[in-house]
């Protein structure tokens, strides 16, 4: 695997918590919680088989028990689903992108139903970098304006309009994305 371009590894130098110890202000977790805090960087991809549920004004859009979860720290995961089991004609093409300094170039995807649009609510990596390649077939939902269940429990959006994670009930922050939180 080749060194990525200077541009990228500086990016990825800037952030000062890199998982390897809790900063004083992150929550404890208790028995049966996880930190975010945790969680490394470089992210970690996770397969998880728990059922995994996304709904967009009562119309099912995806279900699955092969989801990747990114874990990096401060941040709760996103959850990436296979496009096989995703109802792709729901979803167009968005405008824009980003570029993420560990997975590569972003493609956004707007939720249509009809007359009914949600812009820019999910996003890919069609062409990941080295080391998020298990990404490459799957799409990321923001939770914001849908109803996302990790079995069965309620998902509630990360702070912040930029970040696609979703918390779950085991999670303890603080997130990513919270105000105060620019410089994690």
């Amino acid at each position: 695997m080749s060194e990525p371009p200077e541009w990228i590894r500086a990016a990825r130098q800037q952030w000062r918590w890199q998982g390897q110890a809790r900063p004083p202000f992150a929550t404890a977790p208790q028995p049966g919680q996880i930190s975010v805090w945790d969680f490394p960087r470089p992210p970690r991809l996770a397969s998880d088989t728990r059922e995994v549920v996304v709904r967009w004004a009562g119309i099912e859009v995806a279900r699955t028990r092969r989801a990747v979860r990114v874990l990096e720290t401060a941040h709760p995961p996103s959850y990436y689903l296979p496009w096989d089991d995703v109802d792709r004609r729901l979803l167009q093409p968005a405008a824009g992108g980003s570029f993420c300094e560990w997975k590569g170039p972003a493609q956004y995807w707007t939720l249509v139903n009809g007359e009914r649009r949600l812009p820019g609510v999910a996003w890919s990596y069609p062409r990941p970098l080295a080391g998020a390649e298990a990404l490459a077939g799957c799409v990321a939902f923001y939770p914001t304006a849908l109803d996302c269940l990790v079995d069965g429990a309620a998902v509630k959006a990360q702070p912040g309009g930029f970040y696609g994670g979703w918390i779950t009930p085991e999670l303890v922050g603080p997130f990513k994305g919270e105000p105060g939180s620019e410089g994690w």
